[in-house]
């Protein structure tokens, strides 16, 4: 039985060297919005309960084990493996999208899934969702490298992936970045 990778940002168009193939639109439904700051200055999506949910993207990981496709998701996304959400898990009350993961991969006959659980975070503090105005404010301070590596993301991320966040932030944005950009249809 196979294992999927769950995806819903750059996995998407920037697989690196993780071994996945083909994605499909039809994953479970999962609560997202670009809430994390990155190291590089690019605001990214996550899951957080303070989102409606959202189906994500799905492809079938390349390894013989669940605790192979930990590892390698871990490697692609440079994070420990504890930051690695996976089902079925050996301990521990699932939360509620987990238990989201776990009905649809039994459906889907799957044997595991993996996906990125880095939580939300801003101003340094975990767990701490921002505000689009703070997003916004937070992309001026970038120099025009970042500016547009951060802009990148947002524009690219798969068109399903509609947050409450992401028209308001397209739209204010698209005139100053000029792309036309438009993410892939998956």
């Amino acid at each position: 039985m196979a294992i999927a990778c769950l995806g819903w940002g750059s996995l998407i168009w920037k697989r690196g060297n993780l071994p996945v193939g083909d994605w499909y639109g039809d994953g479970p439904s999962l609560p997202l919005e670009f809430a994390r700051l990155s190291r590089d200055g690019r605001v990214t999506l996550v899951i957080t309960d303070a989102a409606p949910s959202i189906e994500v993207l799905w492809a079938e990981i390349s390894a013989p084990t669940l605790e192979d496709g930990i590892a390698l998701l871990a490697e692609r996304e440079g994070c420990p493996a504890h930051r690695i959400g996976h089902w079925p898990r050996k301990e521990g009350r699932l939360s509620s999208h987990e238990n989201a993961v776990a009905s649809w991969a039994q459906a889907k006959g799957l044997a595991g899934v993996v996906w990125t659980a880095l939580p939300p975070n801003w101003s340094k503090v975990e767990g701490l969702v921002p505000t689009v105005d703070q997003i916004l404010a937070h992309l001026e301070t970038l120099d025009e490298a970042a500016h547009g590596e951060a802009l990148s993301y947002i524009f690219q991320a798969p068109s399903q992936i509609q947050t409450p966040f992401r028209p308001h932030l397209e739209r204010v944005l698209r005139p100053r970045s000029g792309s036309t950009n438009e993410a892939p249809d998956i």
